[in-house]
């Protein structure tokens, strides 16, 4: 895969940890940035103007939240 993709995600976080479980099933590799431990990712990612948990960052794009379409849309990219 071409880009990288970073997962901004937050502990007890239900839709975080199905999203990295979705991930991991279609083999997308990705990097987990707990933000709770990681107070300048936290403000990165309030700067692009997400107020909640997980925000997925593959290279251009970026969501939040739980979405199957576009993390099987990772595994064709």
């Amino acid at each position: 895969m071409s880009s990288e993709v970073k997962v901004y995600s937050l502990p007890s976080c239900v839709q975080c940890d199905s999203t990295k479980r979705l991930l991991k099933s279609i083999d997308v590799e990705f990097e987990e940035v707990d933000m709770s431990q990681d107070p300048v990712a936290m403000e990165m990612i309030k700067s692009l103007g997400y107020t909640s948990a997980p925000v997925v960052i593959a290279g251009d794009d970026h969501w939040s939240g739980f979405r199957m379409d576009r993390i099987k849309a990772l595994k064709s990219a």
